[in-house]
């Protein structure tokens, strides 16, 4: 907390890469626009708490217009470690729309999925915004920004004719971006890129024609398997155009011709994007019911760090939601007298507690920046207090407003064998999953629904209820609420340490009173008894929770159960209570048999949080993502562990090239392959040798390709790939779905552990990807795609034969 305030001018550079402002004495502090993670204007904005800078700006003035001048920009490398820049603008409203452009850049997919040469120029415009006082590049800057190996660096300027001296300066003319290229050409050349270029020209032609080209673009950078009616392949003529864009020379230009150097900056061109930018943007059928989506969920999400002792914060609320979290956990907990606030906190533990007020207002600020689809609020209630409770329900409906979604909607009445509502229908709304009591009469739940206050009534017995409302044995818990309060009271310590040792404290909810149960709708939990019972009753808005190892333990006895029953209603899973450091379990095995909300511990960036925000990036990152066909189709039976009907199987094949700028050091690098996918397919993890001498600006990897023979569902599976430092050091990491991938010769831009997208690091890497064809096939794959050579073949055989 600040409690100095200075006049800056606060401007974003034309190219969109930073955030900067600069102060009077001429100095300036500059922000990757990459690492905001949100802006708040108004009165969302940080206020002072400093008497001082709070009579600065009137904020105690009745009339004071502070509010409708300040901007918050929250920065940082996670979502734990968070900075908050606050500015106050001279007008009003000004704020409002910085807030906005800037959240419209940092939320372009191309910010994050920007092309490899797009890092590289981020580099240079962040040298030429950092001028010394004479308006000069400082020579140290450059040292500073390729810090791996000073002498090539010194090497690389005098190749340019630039000073190169720690203490010499650089006119920004004189470093243009065709000096800046040469620059990067002498520091880190491309010996692989070279010999790709050999074996694709004319032969004793230092350059590419048109044709030569077209050629290689459609032979090596496009997908195999497209319709050429409908995708036509590249013409000469078509790729003049890119010449024009990336040859470096003039005359070439004129005659049609690339040089090696061209094809470089061609390959690091957004033509050659590894990513399937279609796929980025929402792409994906929305109108399907709610249990045919996978959806981004967070378990535990009040915390900063581990289980036991770890900080609260509403703030988590705002970064998950944020990160395109469409479902979040709050565990509600009685609160202390003289306020009697209830709070959010985890149970007997030492973690610290936040008021359950603060976090609903977080997720009211947050819940539809990033997604406009559905929110569902997962409540774990142990308040046993009606009134406390009543108190939670209140805020939920003037907090939330409109959003809160209280009455079924007319077309999914909540009824047997009537599906859910899609993502689409729920649009903007908040749901809520609590424990439902359905023993509250009909003339109550509308009054309740509708905001009255209601007396607190002691109900006998239950209402009588139509027959397709049917309450079932076991839906509800059996104790009533006073029972339940003294077993509460009477747990010992080795009954909570069994309860923490697997379900956590959620096995200790309390029954929800009717202020709370009346908000309950589409999201109705109860204890799991059977696949055959859940189907006999056939109700979508039924929800079960279960921890990692219970769903671990269904999945493999009873994996095509498991499926049906998700193709018609929603599982949620969470970490066992033992995860006292918050790490995570694999999201993958439950994906495979399609439960929609794998929860996951948000503020541990490990590799399975890893592969849910790089999975979940795409769609618009909108939080859902539309199941196989395979997991939704009544008619289709699937089995994760046997699948022998699939449609489209894939092979893959990669091969790691070389990596450029991998680290600050000069340091022996090695990269790792993994497949996450279906049990079945095949070899899924693999290692490139460590690179020979210690150079981590351009290592060079010789290595046969790494083959991934039998993808079994492409749209499941997800490629790893990582480079770490001898003695294994993170470098950075991609996680890319299998389906996004572009085949060719391609940089992948690496990112940070926790999924940020990293400036310097980058793999080339050759991939192809094609239809998975048996040994036994091979010929009749050949005959179809190529007949006029295969009889050519046969005949040369049998002549060969005959002679």
């Amino acid at each position: 907390e600040t409690a100095s305030a200075s006049p800056v001018i606060l401007r974003v550079d034309p190219k969109g890469f930073y955030l900067y402002w600069t102060y009077q004495n001429k100095e300036m502090e500059i922000l990757d626009i990459t690492s905001i993670r949100d802006t708040r204007a108004g009165r969302f904005a940080k206020i002072p708490k400093c008497q001082k800078l709070r009579e600065v700006f009137n904020l105690d003035y009745p009339h004071s217009t502070f509010l409708l001048k300040t901007l918050t920009v929250v920065s940082g490398p996670d979502m734990v470690d968070l900075t908050f820049h606050n500015f106050v603008s001279y007008k009003e409203n000004v704020s409002k729309s910085w807030a906005e452009d800037i959240m419209a850049i940092v939320r372009n997919p191309l910010t994050y999925n920007a092309s490899r040469y797009t890092f590289l120029e981020k580099i240079l415009v962040k040298l030429k915004m950092q001028l010394n006082a004479e308006g000069k590049i400082p020579v140290r800057n450059i040292f500073q920004m390729f810090p791996a190996d000073r002498k090539r660096v010194e090497g690389a300027l005098s190749a340019c004719h630039l000073p190169k001296g720690k203490n010499d300066a650089i006119n920004p003319e004189d470093f243009p971006e065709t000096v800046y290229k040469t620059f990067l050409m002498n520091l880190c050349p491309r010996p692989e890129i070279d010999e790709i270029f050999t074996s694709h020209h004319s032969k004793a032609k230092p350059y590419m024609t048109k044709e030569h080209l077209a050629k290689f673009i459609n032979k090596k950078q496009r997908d195999s398997r497209l319709n050429d009616s409908l995708f036509p392949p590249a013409r000469p003529e078509q790729v003049q155009s890119l010449i024009e864009k990336y040859e470096p020379s003039g005359i070439n230009i004129q005659r049609g011709q690339l040089s090696p150097e061209g094809m470089v900056w061609f390959l690091c061109g957004p033509e050659n994007n590894v990513i399937a930018l279609d796929k980025l943007v929402l792409y994906q059928d929305m109108t399907q019911p709610l249990s045919h989506y996978f959806i981004n969920s967070s378990h535990n999400t009040y915390l900063t760090a581990g289980q036991f002792s770890g900080i609260s914060s509403p703030e988590m609320y705002r970064q998950t939601l944020l990160a395109g979290c469409r479902c979040v956990e709050l565990d509600c907990w009685k609160g202390r007298p003289p306020d009697e606030e209830p709070i959010i906190t985890h149970g007997f533990t030492m973690t610290t507690e936040i008021l359950f007020k603060d976090a609903i207002e977080a997720i009211a600020e947050s819940a539809f920046k990033t997604s406009l689809y559905p929110v569902i609020l997962s409540f774990e209630n142990h308040v046993d207090s009606p009134k406390q409770q009543a108190k939670m329900a209140e805020y939920c409906r003037t907090i939330f407003g409109d959003r809160l979604l209280t009455e079924p909607l007319e077309k999914y009445p909540l009824k047997s064998g009537v599906p859910l509502p899609s993502p689409k229908d729920l649009l903007g709304k908040i749901l809520i999953k609590n424990k439902k009591n359905q023993s509250i009469s009909g003339k109550r739940q509308s009054s309740l629904k509708k905001g009255r206050n209601v007396e607190p009534e002691i109900i006998e017995q239950p209402a009588p209820v139509d027959a397709q409302d049917t309450v079932w044995a076991g839906d509800v818990a059996e104790e009533e609420p006073e029972e339940e309060d003294e077993h509460l009271g009477n747990l010992d310590e080795e009954e909570i340490k069994k309860l923490q040792s697997d379900e956590g404290t959620a096995g200790l909810e309390v029954t929800a009173y009717e202020e709370m149960s009346s908000l309950v709708n589409y999201i109705q939990p109860i204890k799991f008894d059977s696949f055959e019972v859940s189907a006999q009753k056939n109700r979508s808005y039924v929800i079960s929770s279960f921890t990692e190892l219970k769903a671990y333990d269904l999945l493999t006895k009873f994996p095509v159960q498991f499926v049906e029953y998700n193709k018609r209603q929603m599982s949620r899973i969470y970490p066992k209570g033992t995860r006292m450091d918050s790490s995570n379990y694999m999201p993958q095995m439950f994906w495979n048999i399609g439960c929609q909300m794998v929860a996951l511990n948000f503020q541990t960036m490990d590799v399975p949080m890893q592969q849910n925000m790089a999975v979940f990036e795409f769609n618009g990152q909108c939080g859902y993502l539309l199941k196989h066909e395979f997991l939704r189709r009544p008619d289709k039976q699937f089995d994760p562990f046997s699948v022998d009907r699939i449609d489209v199987v894939e092979a893959s094949t990669l091969s790691i090239l070389s990596g450029q700028f991998l680290s600050d050091r000069s340091v022996k690098t090695y990269v790792e392959v993994e497949l996450f996918g279906l049990p079945r397919d095949t070899k899924r993890k693999y290692r490139t040798k460590l690179t020979s001498t210690a150079n981590s600006i351009n290592p060079v990897w010789k290595e046969e390709a790494f083959v991934f023979e039998k993808i079994m569902m492409p749209e499941l599976a997800s490629l790893k790939i990582a480079a770490w430092e001898e003695g294994g050091k993170f470098i950075g990491h991609r996680v890319i779905p299998i389906i996004a991938l572009h085949s060719g010769y391609h940089h992948v831009c690496l990112r940070s552990e926790s999924n940020m997208p990293l400036t310097m690091p980058a793999l080339f890497v050759y991939l192809e990807i094609k239809d998975y064809v048996p040994d036994a096939w091979a010929d009749l794959t050949i005959a179809l795609s190529n007949p006029i050579k295969f009889f050519s073949l046969q005949d040369k055989r049998s002549s060969q034969l005959k002679d």
